[in-house]
This record gives structure tokens, C-alpha cells and sequence, in this order.
């Protein structure tokens, strides 16, 4: 017996070192200096242009599938979401944060914080990839053209304040369009800094603003969104 559990703990043991090697091979340093004010505006503003930011003003409302697990319909005009998973179901108010819970007769006033929170982070994170690139201008972010290890110039931005993980950066890669083709992550919930996730796969929505459906990564991994409408 002793001979299978040494085997199993080494094969563990390899399993971690991996893990290790390949976080400290592809992890980046965060890219700093570059253009910023005027030049980094400019470059902002054309992204979104590419994507018809002006169009996702006038969106009234939009509704997506995250990952296949959370779902949302996104009131814009009124600042309402409703937010769905598993078997629970949280009206959230995203301007004041506040959320009121489905069938709440059967949560205690701790349970209900702790969905409306939950609902909160879902839908911080969730919407960061169905609109992010529309983001860029929000209160208490900052912009510059930087150069990344590998030669590529970028449009860095990075949110000081607000949302569920501020002091996030994020590099996106344009095409000569100035539409995202990429984006490279510096954010405290992944192991490695300058994780990179294509944007591509766009969908139009009715209003005529484009939206990235497919963000993959390392040619395995899909952030994919689903019945956007």
C-alpha cells in the first residue's frame, strides 16, 4: 500500500512544480511609462469607435449568457439587472449596489447580503466581457500607449478605484482598425500577470454596437458568452 501512495505523491509533487514553472515562464511584468494623455485618449477613443460606442449608448437593454452558468438581463436605460444561477435570482440596482432577492422569504437577512454580494461579483466580472472596451473613459481609470515584452504596442488602462477588484490593468492589442483583437491581463485574481485573451467572434446587436462573444487563451480555455441579445 505504501508503494502506490509514494507514487501518487510524487505524481502530486510534479503536478505542483508544473504548476509553478509555467506561472513563473509565462508570467509578465506590468508594462509602465509610455504615451499617455492626449496620444492615449486619442487611441481610446478609436477603439471604441471601432465597436460603435455610440450605439452601446443607446442600447436600452441587453441580455447574455456567462460560461454557461450565469445569466443576465441587463436594464440599461433604468440600471437594472436581473441575475441568475443555480437556482437562485438577484434584482440588482447598479448604481446603488443594492439587489433584492427572489423568493427572500426563504433566506435569512445573512443569506440575502451574501446573494446580493454574490450577485454584485458576478456581474462586475461578467460584464467586463461583454463591454469592457466601452470602460475605458470610467471615473478613476488611467491611459497610456505602452510597449509589451514581445514588441506589440498597446492601449493600457487601469482602473484605480470602483468595481470588485480595482488597481486592475489591462493592455488591449488592436487591430489596424483600432478594434480589440486581444486583451493582456494584470488583475488580482489571476496567478499570472499578462495573461492574454483573444476578442474576437463579434456579434452585432440590434442597436449596431459590436460585442466579442469568444475570449480564449492558452488555445483551451473559452470566456464564452452565449444568447446575447
Amino acid at each position: 500500500m505504501k508503494k502506490p501512495l509514494k507514487i501518487i505523491g510524487i505524481l502530486l509533487l510534479a503536478i505542483i512544480l508544473t504548476g509553478f514553472v509555467f506561472v513563473w515562464v509565462k508570467n509578465e511584468p506590468l508594462p509602465e511609462g509610455g504615451l499617455s494623455g492626449k496620444e492615449a485618449d486619442k487611441l481610446a477613443q478609436q477603439m471604441m469607435t471601432s465597436l460603435n460606442y455610440q450605439a452601446w449608448q443607446n442600447t436600452a437593454s441587453v441580455s447574455w449568457t456567462f460560461k454557461g452558468s450565469h445569466h443576465y438581463e441587463w436594464n440599461k436605460a433604468e440600471d437594472i439587472v436581473r441575475v441568475k444561477w443555480d437556482n437562485h435570482e438577484v434584482m440588482l440596482n447598479t448604481k446603488t449596489q443594492s439587489g433584492i432577492v427572489a423568493n427572500s422569504q426563504d433566506y435569512s437577512a445573512a443569506d440575502i447580503d451574501e446573494l446580493t454580494q454574490t450577485a454584485i461579483d458576478y456581474f462586475n466580472n461578467d460584464s467586463f466581457w461583454l463591454c469592457a472596451p466601452f470602460k475605458v473613459f470610467d471615473h478613476d481609470t488611467t491611459r497610456s500607449i505602452v510597449t509589451l515584452a514581445d514588441g506589440r504596442a498597446g492601449l493600457k488602462v487601469t482602473y484605480n478605484a470602483g468595481g470588485s477588484t480595482p488597481g486592475d490593468s489591462y493592455v488591449w492589442i488592436l487591430n489596424e482598425n483600432h478594434q480589440p483583437t486581444a486583451v493582456k491581463m494584470w488583475v488580482s485574481i489571476l496567478p499570472i500577470g499578462g495573461m492574454e485573451f483573444t476578442w474576437g467572434n463579434y456579434q452585432t446587436l440590434e442597436s449596431g454596437a459590436l460585442v466579442a462573444q469568444d475570449h480564449r487563451a492558452f488555445d483551451f480555455l473559452n470566456v464564452e458568452l452565449t444568447d446575447i441579445q
